[in-house]
């Protein structure tokens, strides 16, 4: 018997096979908690503590391009994040209650300046902040006021 019909029929069904797992929710973005914005999902670690808030990203050489970390904070108000200790560029993503982009600051550059990194403050009353790779914003055409979705599993946020 030929073993190359049989080899592209096998590459056929798992192609297909990896297809279907990537159109179900979860199957593509592995366990964990995830967020959607502009059409795009990520996989995110949820900060919804001080202690988790103040470690944040630091010390973290790279993330996946699909990755994020999602700040939960016990109510609305004004918020400014700083990069001290933090190694990579990000997009600081701010939301309201009802989870609207209210202010961004794209492409903030690492910091290794310890307590002189500056800070970079919503410019509106934000409860939820989303850390990306630098550049995401700009990928996405994010705008204030879309919307960003919460999958299951993210916790405290209602």
């Amino acid at each position: 018997m030929n073993a190359s019909p049989l080899l592209s029929h096998l590459r056929t069904v798992l192609l297909l096979a990896l297809l279907c797992c990537a159109s179900l929710p979860g199957c593509a973005s592995g366990a964990g908690p995830w967020v959607e914005i502009a059409g795009t999902r990520y996989v995110v670690e949820v900060a919804d503590d001080d202690a988790e808030r103040s470690r944040g990203l630091m010390f973290r050489d790279e993330m996946p391009a699909d990755h994020g970390m999602l700040f939960i904070h016990e109510s609305e108000a004004m918020q400014a994040y700083w990069m001290k200790n933090t190694r990579i560029a990000l997009d600081i993503l701010y939301f309201d209650d009802e989870r609207r982009l209210v202010s961004q600051q794209r492409d903030v550059p690492p910091c290794s300046l310890g307590n002189g990194c500056p800070p970079y403050p919503s410019s509106a009353p934000a409860r939820y902040v989303l850390e990306l790779n630098a550049g995401q914003a700009a990928r996405l055409g994010l705008q204030d006021g879309m919307e960003m979705i919460f999958g299951p599993g993210i916790e405290n946020a209602d």
